[in-house]
């Protein structure tokens, strides 16, 4: 009998978890309108400056830490605007609620906050009735 072995996967993109590409990676009239100050909570921006335009498989990408995961992009980028670019693209991904990780809160959140995060006015509040999940069949050892 044959064992096959798994897909070993090195790097994740955001298109991999996903299953397709977003518009915004292609078309850089997309990201246009964001406004990062007005996206960005509060008057702490510090988080915003560590994002920074980095390569991933030979392309340009930005980091989505929601995810753990490479957003490429896959337009020109025009030259003293790296890191602005990769800041929109990553705020347009948040904001569209796109991104892996913001997919996951509504039903692995502990504590009630914003589903798209603080970027998004509005966005619905998730992790109000958090339980921890069950796995049928199992019980805990005994005195635990």
């Amino acid at each position: 009998m044959a064992t096959r072995e798994p897909e070993k996967i090195r790097a994740i993109d955001a298109e991999y978890l996903a299953g397709r590409r977003f518009s915004y990676q292609e078309d850089q009239a997309e990201i246009e309108d964001v406004d990062l100050l007005a996206a960005t909570p509060g008057e702490d921006l510090n988080w915003l400056e560590d994002v920074e335009l980095l390569e991933e498989d030979g392309m340009p990408a930005v980091f989505d830490r929601y995810s753990n995961s490479f957003l490429k992009i896959y337009f020109p980028i025009p030259a003293g605007q790296e890191d602005e670019i990769a800041r929109k693209v990553l705020v347009k991904h948040l904001q569209s609620g796109s991104s892996y990780g913001i997919q996951l809160k509504e039903k692995h959140t502990k504590f009630p906050q914003p589903e798209l995060g603080p970027w998004v006015d509005g966005s619905p509040t998730v992790g109000t009735d958090w339980h921890p999940p069950v796995l049928e069949g199992w019980e805990p050892p005994e005195g635990h």
